[in-house]
């Protein structure tokens, strides 16, 4: 089962690993909830990162016909949060991350830790 979530996330993980993303977790949230299959999550070092990343993100699926339904905290650079209906990612300032506990939230989600 774990292959199959990470076939059908597999240009997410992409687009968040191919700008240095730091800490990158996916929590398969299938039978939890009915907002997402997948929730990645990952994290930078500055809000700068943040924004950048985030940036990344989106600029890297446009270009795969990918868009996402909606977007927030593009320009805060502390947590920015991008829905793409079935996979939500949330690009985090480290400290942010830390405070807002999303891995502990979902702890009944299976973790699948990404190298990147």
């Amino acid at each position: 089962m774990t292959t199959d979530i990470l076939a059908e996330v597999e240009p997410y993980i992409a687009a968040v690993t191919g700008k240095k993303a730091e800490n990158v977790v996916l929590l398969d949230v299938r039978g939890l909830t009915s907002i997402a299959d997948a929730f990645i999550i990952c994290c930078g070092n500055s809000s700068r990162q943040v924004t950048a990343l985030a940036d990344h993100i989106v600029t890297t699926l446009k270009k795969q016909g990918i868009r996402p339904l909606s977007s927030e905290g593009l320009e805060d650079g502390r947590w920015a949060l991008l829905d793409y209906g079935h996979v939500i990612i949330h690009v985090f300032y480290e400290s942010v991350r830390a405070f807002y506990d999303i891995e502990g939230l979902w702890s009944d989600a299976r973790r699948i830790d990404i190298a990147g």
